[in-house]
């Protein structure tokens, strides 16, 4: 979608605005490259001061980082997930534990409250997850990781929680890579199986145990991993 031409009033805000959601879209993905100043200008019917000041303040934001002499190149989606990367940077462990605070109240919940279409759609991205896992297509097999454990706290049904971890996407998929890298490759993965079942079962303080345990067992690994 072509960014629009903004009005007269307020223009800082309206360029920071489009361009958010030419962020969050994914019409300009993370790590890539955003469009060059001057086509911005002409993009936006603004002078280059306006653009510049929103890249600021977007880049203040943690949405996108400015790279001297290389351009400016998208960072997260979301202003609650640019904070956080800046916050915990290459702190795995911090992440980790953001992540079970989050992941194994959702366990819980979603053993309560899925549905059958939580379900279908959780076997799903779980055996694409696993045979991605088995054919070592590992970019694959973070794609689907990530996506199932937002969908585990989807099924929570409960808004908040869900929009908390989507906003956290980027750093979930940072952390699943990173954890990928912790286990060789070679050994096998940790199995998701457990809390997908206890969530079918209807067992909330198993699928909450199961939460739980595979993110204490990712901690220890890399606990161990910096020792």
């Amino acid at each position: 979608m072509p960014l629009a031409t903004t009005r007269r009033t307020g223009l800082v805000d309206q360029v920071i605005e489009q361009m958010r959601k030419a962020i969050s879209s994914g019409e300009w993905p993370v790590g890539q490259r955003i469009p060059a100043e001057p086509e911005l200008v002409s993009a936006l019917g603004v002078g280059r001061n306006t653009v510049r000041e929103a890249v600021r303040a977007l880049a203040h934001a943690g949405l996108l980082e400015v790279r001297q002499g290389d351009g400016t190149f998208v960072r997260a989606t979301s202003e609650l997930s640019g904070a956080v990367r800046r916050l915990v940077g290459d702190e795995l462990r911090e992440v980790l534990e953001v992540r079970r605070t989050l992941e194994v109240e959702g366990a819980r919940l979603a053993a309560r409250h899925r549905t059958a279409e939580d379900i279908a759609q959780l076997e799903a991205v779980l055996a694409e997850r696993n045979q991605a896992a088995a054919e070592q297509a590992w970019e694959a097999m973070i794609e689907r990781d990530t996506a199932f454990h937002l969908l585990i706290v989807q099924s929570s049904h409960n808004a908040l929680l869900t929009e908390l971890h989507r906003g956290l996407t980027e750093v979930v998929r940072a952390s699943v890579a990173a954890t990928v890298n912790i286990s060789p490759r070679e050994s096998g993965q940790i199995s998701h199986d457990g809390i997908l079942d206890a969530v079918r079962a209807g067992d909330p303080e198993r699928a909450a145990c199961e939460a739980g345990t595979f993110l204490d067992e990712l901690l220890e690994r890399h606990t161990a991993e910096r020792a």
